[in-house]
């Protein structure tokens, strides 16, 4: 009843349901209306056409029984005026009760209710006590991919909706989702934001600005992880009072530069743990195609780990019978000095100093041009729209405006020289075609790709591309990494590092003896001991009690392994 009553209150509390309800009261007026006229015409036709008396009861009853079609027959016209009388009647009752009355009362009274209902399903505040939790201010493509994380790690977590409709949807699907308004003190206040882990402002620049200030207005101490678009809005929002500003689509464009094959060959640092790096370096036209890892000797040559072996887009699990075909990329780990010394022996190798070639100017594709040129490396640069012209030149060594699809273009950029091809517009659909055409035209290339929605990834792994990495991932990883005070890895789409107390009952074994692999296909690479140091993993590393352990392999595989040993 409390209930029933308080969607009662909100539903005529608004200016449109009460607009609602008086639109319905009119018509049920111009209905009792009607009914009142042909009762009273009733009366007159009988009593003048057919000789009889009737009293009102009577008239009101036969009206309703022809206006619903009931048709009893029980009182019936005997003339022509009477039959022409019921006629109208009839028709009338037709229109006004069995068409225009549903209608009437399912948009006017109906829908806003059902309306009323759902926006009062959805949460309006958190529950009492919450606290470690993690505020995400806006529903996007890297929202999402945080919050599968988030999920997989046990971290509490909530979204701001400010539509309370589509907030309650969400929350029906399972989305831990609040209605409030990201700029709105109140809403941070039912969110308990003062005992958040991190609230992520993943909003524009301006709304991030906003609710930056809003939060500090409420507490000093929350940390704010803001995403910036700009890079001149960077020093802003930590003026505003933003812990972490995110960069991302300048770290996209840096992380995909660093996945390029141009120049002299060398290992691609991209991420570390502790006192080891971890990097990749391509096979191509070095003396380790066509080897196996056991006969490349990675680990006595080089004192290196190799962690997994990137096929054609792939990472697949690095066991001593891995092919390293021409165009593998390794995966390893090793300390810095070991990475020198594998740059020293790749440096002969593999030496491309045609230009590179990006396909789309924006900011993406101009973060990767920076990038790339910072390192000595010439960029063509193909972009479609003719009035970004002048923002372009000057970017890029050379600066061709035009459809990429146009193969007297695209070759006059150099496709059939270039060593990397890489692809950053922000239209998935047009990465994915382009990436077949690039292949098409040069089988032998390296392709490099942004993607926008984690759905394409098998797509345009399919179409041919090398490497592909989202802004969804990159976003996701940066904030968890935030939150789990560590250096953030990239390692590609699909795969990723998972960080993981070691479990009660694979103390004191060896890793071989643990079968993590066999029984979850996750890797193992490195274990970091009670005392802070990270080692990398082995065989015969014991597994101490307290120490953690360091795993790589998708989401799923993680999903199994938590299930096996927890």
């Amino acid at each position: 009843m409390k209930f029933l009553t308080s969607q009662i209150l909100s539903l005529v509390s608004r200016g449109e349901a009460r607009r609602n309800a008086q639109t319905l009261a009119k018509y049920m007026l111009l209905l009792l209306g009607t009914i009142s006229l042909y009762a009273t015409g009733f009366r007159f036709v009988m009593r003048y056409a057919e000789g009889q008396e009737h009293s009102w009861v009577t008239g009101f009853y036969w009206t309703l029984t022809v206006m619903t079609t009931l048709g009893f027959g029980d009182i019936t016209f005997h003339t022509d005026i009477g039959r022409l009388f019921s006629i109208l009647v009839l028709l009338t009752g037709v229109v006004l009760l069995l068409i225009m009355l549903p209608f009437v009362f399912i948009r006017f009274f109906y829908a806003p209710w059902l309306e009323a209902r759902t926006r009062l399903q959805a949460p309006r505040s958190v529950p009492p006590g919450t606290r470690d939790h993690v505020i995400l201010c806006s529903l996007d493509s890297m929202a999402t991919a945080l919050m599968t994380r988030l999920k997989l790690q046990g971290i509490p977590h909530y979204l701001i909706e400010p539509d309370p409709v589509r907030a309650s949807q969400l929350h029906l699907d399972g989305l831990p989702v609040l209605v409030g308004t990201v700029e709105n003190l109140t809403t941070y206040e039912a969110l308990q934001a003062e005992h958040a882990r991190m609230v992520v402002a993943n909003c524009g620049d301006t709304i991030n600005t906003n609710i930056t200030l809003t939060l500090r207005e409420l507490t000093p101490d929350v940390p704010i992880a803001s995403v910036a678009e700009n890079e001149e809005s960077e020093d802003l929002l930590e003026l505003s009072g933003s812990t972490h500003v995110m960069p991302l689509k300048r770290r996209l464009g840096d992380h995909l530069a660093n996945r390029i094959n141009a120049g002299h060959l060398q290992g691609n640092v991209i991420g570390r743990l502790g006192d080891l790096f971890i990097s990749e370096f391509p096979i191509h036209n070095t003396p380790l195609a066509g080897r196996t890892l056991r006969e490349a000797h990675m680990r006595q040559n080089f004192g290196l780990n190799v962690l997994a072996v990137w096929q054609r887009g792939r990472l697949a699990p690095a066991t001593p019978d891995t092919l390293l075909e021409d165009s593998s990329v390794p995966v390893v780990m090793g300390t810095g000095e070991k990475m020198e010394e594998l740059n020293t022996y790749l440096v002969i190798y593999n030496t491309n100093f045609n230009p590179v070639l990006v396909i789309g100017g924006g900011k993406v594709g101009c973060a990767s041009i920076r990038a790339l040129k910072s390192r000595g490396v010439e960029v063509h640069l193909i972009e479609r729209d003719e009035a970004l012209r002048g923002r372009l030149e000057g970017v890029a060594d050379r600066l061709f405006i035009g459809d990429a699809a146009d193969r007297d273009l695209i070759m006059g950029a150099g496709l059939d020289k270039t060593p990397t091809v890489l692809l950053t517009t922000n239209d998935d659909a047009m990465n994915i075609y382009l990436t077949v055409y690039c292949r098409r035209l040069n089988p032998g290339l390296r392709i490099v790709s942004r993607i926008t929605h984690e759905r394409n990834i098998e797509a345009i792994h399919r179409a041919g591309a090398d490497f592909v990495l989202s802004y969804a991932s990159l976003g996701a990883g940066a904030v968890l990494s935030l939150l789990q005070g560590r250096e953030s890895v990239i390692l590609g789409e699909g795969f990723d590092l998972f960080y993981y107390p070691l479990p009660a009952s694979l103390e004191g074994r060896t890793l071989a003896q643990s079968e993590i692999r066999v029984r979850s296909g996750l890797n193992v690479v490195a274990v970091r001991s009670p005392d802070g140091e990270v080692a990398a993993a082995a065989a015969g590393t014991i597994l101490e009690p307290g120490s953690e352990l360091v795993l790589l392999g998708s989401e799923t595989q993680f999903r199994t392994f938590t299930a096996t040993f927890r």
